[in-house]
């Protein structure tokens, strides 16, 4: 079992609710509750990857916690500043350009005694070399750079009809190809069609302290579907 270490109470301000917004005083805040929820997303049409970071008591959905100096929460040495809003309550968001994001990077918890706890991810965009425009009812094959030799992909392939069932599933792509059988095709109907797929990697945290890094990525492609 993953333990929080009993020095980290002291870097609580207050602790305000996610649904009420009320205000914990910080001698109520078992340590051990304290949950880290580090948040990487990006996809492929936003210039900028957005980090998300929030500390909560009574975990993932539980109370959210500010942080009181000297504690704090950079990334690669850069501080986080916090912000708030209703429904989720206290948060540290940075945004930081898609385009020399690509790699490793660390995120630096500080507690209120000074000790740091140094969490590390890697962000790996992937692309689509198939271009597509009409696309006939076989196999449809699509070529992908950046992903590992067998890596796994959300796939959501929709049309317009509210009557058809839609292609919903987390597939697997082996050496850069995603294939969806011509026969899962079945009930998507001819016309505009909407591919999403996306890739979500999470990492539980270990070090001292307790919660998970997850890293999104995704893209979007809209092409026409012909029985032709």
């Amino acid at each position: 079992m993953l333990r929080f270490v009993p020095g980290i109470i002291f870097l609580l301000l207050s602790v305000s609710a996610c649904r009420n917004n009320t205000v914990t005083n910080q001698k109520d805040i078992d340590p051990d509750a304290v949950f880290f929820d580090y948040i990487i997303r990006g996809d492929e049409d936003d210039s900028n990857v957005t980090l998300y970071l929030q500390f909560r008591i009574g975990g993932s959905n539980g109370y959210s916690v500010t942080l009181k100096d000297p504690a704090k929460v950079e990334l690669d040495g850069e501080l986080i500043s916090v912000d708030s809003a209703k429904l989720t309550g206290a948060y540290y968001e940075i945004q930081k350009p898609a385009e020399s994001f690509a790699g490793k990077h660390t995120i630096t918890f500080t507690d209120f005694n000074k000790k740091v706890y140094a969490e590390e991810f890697e962000y790996k965009p992937f692309s689509m070399a198939t271009e597509l425009d009409d696309v006939s009812r076989e196999d449809l094959v699509f070529d992908l750079e950046g992903l590992d030799k067998e890596d796994y992909l959300h796939v959501s392939l929709t049309d317009t009809s509210f009557a058809s069932r839609d292609i919903v599933e987390l597939d697997t792509v082996r050496d850069g190809k995603l294939i969806i059988p011509a026969h899962k095709l079945r009930n998507v109907v001819d016309g505009p069609i909407t591919l999403l797929l996306s890739k979500e990697t999470q990492k539980v945290i270990k070090n001292g302290i307790h919660g998970r890094i997850t890293v999104r990525y995704g893209l979007k492609r809209e092409f026409e579907l012909s029985t032709q």
